[in-house]
C-alpha cells in the first residue's frame, strides 16, 4: 500500500470527501486535520484526503461525478 494525495479541502468538506470514498470501498483518511489547533488557525490549514495508489483512478472518477 501507497498513499497518495487524492487532494485538499477545507476541515468539513475533507472528512465528507472521506466518508463518501468509503461509502463505495475506497479507504481514505484525512491528514492534518488537527493541524494548529491550539493557536486557533486549524480553520486555515487545508486537510490532505490521502488513498491507496491504486485507488487513485476510481476516487478521481468518483469525485468527478459530484
Amino acid at each position: 500500500m501507497s498513499l497518495v494525495e487524492l487532494g485538499r479541502f477545507d476541515r468539513n468538506e475533507a472528512h465528507m470527501v472521506v466518508g463518501l470514498l468509503e461509502s463505495e470501498g475506497i479507504a481514505a483518511v484525512a491528514f492534518d486535520g488537527g493541524s494548529s489547533i491550539a493557536d486557533g488557525s486549524w480553520l486555515l490549514i487545508p486537510v490532505r484526503v490521502m488513498i491507496d495508489a491504486d485507488d487513485r483512478a476510481a476516487a478521481e472518477a468518483l469525485l468527478a461525478g459530484l
